[in-house]
C-alpha cells in the first residue's frame, strides 16, 4: 500500500513498485520491506519520577525500559530506549492518536513531552537467512545474537544513514526506522547490498 486512506503517500511506495521481485530465480537471501505510516511518538520523561513512569505504564498497558538499549513492547505498541531520559514509542497506523492522547494525558501536570513524529519517519524491515550480513556491510555494530539479540535497539549508523536499529526476530528480521529524507537513500542501499544474496523486495 503505498497511499493510506488519509492520503498519505508511503516514502518507498515508488520502490517497492520497481524493484518487487528482483531475486534471480526465486532464489533469495534478503527481503527488505516498508511498514508505512505507523505512529513514532518520541517522549520525554524523568523515569526516576514516580508520576511519570506510572502514567506512562497506564496510559501504554506496560512499563518503560529502563535499561539501555532495550525495547519493551504489549499489544503492538513498542517503546524503544534512546536515552535516559527518551523513548520511541511505535504504534500501529490506526492507533497512533489514541495512543498519544492518553499519554498527553496520563502526563498532563508533569515536566514531561510527547511529541507526535510520525510524518517525518517510516520503517523498513531487512529479514532473511544473509540479513545480517547485509547490514554488517554497512554498520559497525556487532550483530551477532549474543550481543544484538532479542529485546535490542540501537542508534546508529548504516552506510552513512543515522537510524534506530532494532531485532525483529531470530529468523534473522531487524527493523530500520529512518527519516523519510533518507528511506530511498538508505533502501537503494540496502538492496545493492543484498543483491549478492539474492534479494526480494515486498
Amino acid at each position: 500500500m503505498s497511499t493510506d486512506r488519509a492520503g498519505r503517500t508511503s516514502p518507498l511506495g515508488h520502490f517497492r513498485k520497481t524493484n518487487a521481485g528482483s531475486a534471480p530465480g526465486g532464489d533469495f537471501g534478503a527481503v527488505i520491506s516498508e511498514r508505512p505510516f505507523l505512529g513514532h511518538l518520541n517522549l520525554r520523561g524523568d523515569p526516576s519520577v514516580d508520576e511519570f513512569m506510572g502514567g506512562v505504564e497506564r496510559a501504554l498497558g506496560f512499563g518503560l525500559p529502563l535499561e539501555p538499549n532495550t525495547v519493551s513492547d504489549s499489544g503492538g505498541i513498542d517503546a524503544l530506549w534512546l536515552g535516559p531520559d527518551e523513548w520511541l514509542i511505535v504504534t500501529p497506523p490506526d492507533e497512533r492518536g489514541s495512543v498519544e492522547n492518553r499519554l498527553s494525558e496520563a502526563l498532563r501536570g508533569g515536566h514531561s513531552s510527547v511529541t507526535d513524529i510520525s510524518g517525518g519517519q517510516t520503517l523498513i524491515t531487512l529479514s532473511g537467512e544473509r540479513a545480517r550480513e547485509v547490514l554488517a556491510k554497512g554498520c559497525s555494530l556487532d550483530l551477532h545474537p549474543r550481543s544484538f539479540g532479542q529485546g535490542k535497539c540501537a542508534q546508529t549508523l548504516v552506510a552513512g544513514a543515522n537510524v534506530i536499529l532494532r531485532w525483529a526476530d531470530p529468523g534473522p528480521s531487524f527493523d530500520l526506522i529512518v527519516r523519510r529524507s533518507f528511506a530511498d537513500y538508505l533502501a537503494i542501499w540496502l538492496r545493492d547490498a543484498a543483491l549478492e544474496y539474492g534479494l526480494v523486495v515486498e
